[in-house]
C-alpha cells in the first residue's frame, strides 16, 4: 500500500495542447488547467504545440509561459500546420510526465473534468480513460441539429462495423499512460478526425484496457469551428481504410 501511494505521489500529467488560432482561448484554458490542478494536488505541465497560428496565439503563450513558469507552461511550436496526429508526436517528445492528457485548446473540454479522468484511472488501473459524451449524465452543448446527427452517426456506424469496446470514438478528451500512447502513435495511420477514432480501435486490439467518465462538450466559444464538408468525407474514407485493415 505504501509503494502504491509513493507511485501516486510521483504520478505527473502532462497535457498536449495542439493549437491553431486559439489567442482568444488560450489564457482561459490554461487558467483552468492550473487551478484544476493546484486544486488537486497533481503535479503538471502543459505543452503549448502552436502550429504557426497567424493571430498571435504564440506571443500569448510566451506571455503565460512567463505568468506561470518555464516549468508549468512549456511553448513547443512548429512552422506550420501539419496536422494533430504528429502534433501529439511533438509534444510528446518534450513530455515529463508518467501519464499524457490530450484535450482541445478552444474551452470545449473543460478542465474540470480532469480529476475525474485521473480518479477513474487509478480505480481501474486502465491504460486509457476517455471522456464520453454518449454515456451516464455526458452531453453536448451548443451544436445545431446537423452537427449532432453527424457525431452520433458517425459513431454510430463506427460501433457496428469496428465494436472498439468504448462509446464515444470520435471524441479527443483522453487521459494515456505515456508508453501506451506512443506505443499506439507508431501503429497510426490516420490523420485528422479518424486519428482520434483509431487510436482507440488500435487499443483494443493491443488489449489496453479503457475507462471511461462522462464529460460534456460544449461548442467552441470563440474562433471558427475546424469541422467542414472536406473533413466528413476524408473521416468516411478513413473508417473504411480502418474497417479493412483491423
Amino acid at each position: 500500500m505504501a509503494a502504491a501511494s509513493r507511485n501516486r505521489a510521483r504520478d505527473k500529467y502532462s497535457v498536449l495542447l495542439p493549437t491553431y488560432n486559439e489567442r482568444e482561448n488560450l489564457p482561459l484554458i490554461v487558467w483552468l488547467l492550473v487551478r484544476s490542478f493546484q486544486e488537486s494536488g497533481s503535479n503538471f505541465e502543459i505543452i503549448v504545440i502552436d502550429d504557426g497560428s497567424p493571430d498571435g496565439t504564440r506571443e500569448v503563450a510566451e506571455q503565460l509561459e512567463k505568468i506561470y513558469g518555464s516549468d508549468k507552461i512549456l511553448l513547443r511550436p512548429r512552422a506550420k500546420k501539419l496536422g494533430l496526429g504528429t502534433a501529439y508526436i511533438h509534444g510528446m517528445q518534450h513530455a515529463t510526465g508518467n501519464f499524457i492528457i490530450i484535450m482541445d485548446a478552444d474551452l470545449s473540454h473543460h478542465p474540470k473534468f480532469i480529476p475525474e479522468f485521473i480518479r477513474k484511472q487509478k480505480e481501474g488501473n486502465f491504460d486509457i480513460v476517455s471522456g464520453t459524451r454518449y454515456k451516464g449524465n455526458g452531453g453536448v452543448y451548443g451544436w445545431d441539429l446537423k452537427r449532432k446527427i453527424i457525431s452520433r452517426g458517425a459513431n454510430f456506424v463506427t460501433q457496428v462495423l469496428l465494436r472498439p469496446g468504448a462509446s464515444d470514438l470520435t471524441g479527443s478528451f483522453r487521459l494515456y499512460r505515456k508508453e501506451v500512447l506512443q506505443k499506439l502513435m507508431e501503429k497510426c495511420v490516420s490523420k485528422g478526425y479518424v486519428f482520434q477514432m483509431e487510436m482507440i480501435v488500435r487499443a483494443r486490439q493491443l488489449g489496453y484496457t479503457i475507462g471511461e467518465v462522462p464529460i460534456s462538450f460544449v461548442d467552441r466559444v470563440y474562433g471558427e469551428s475546424k469541422l467542414g464538408g472536406n473533413e466528413i468525407v476524408s473521416f468516411l474514407k478513413g473508417l473504411l481504410t480502418l474497417f479493412a485493415t483491423t
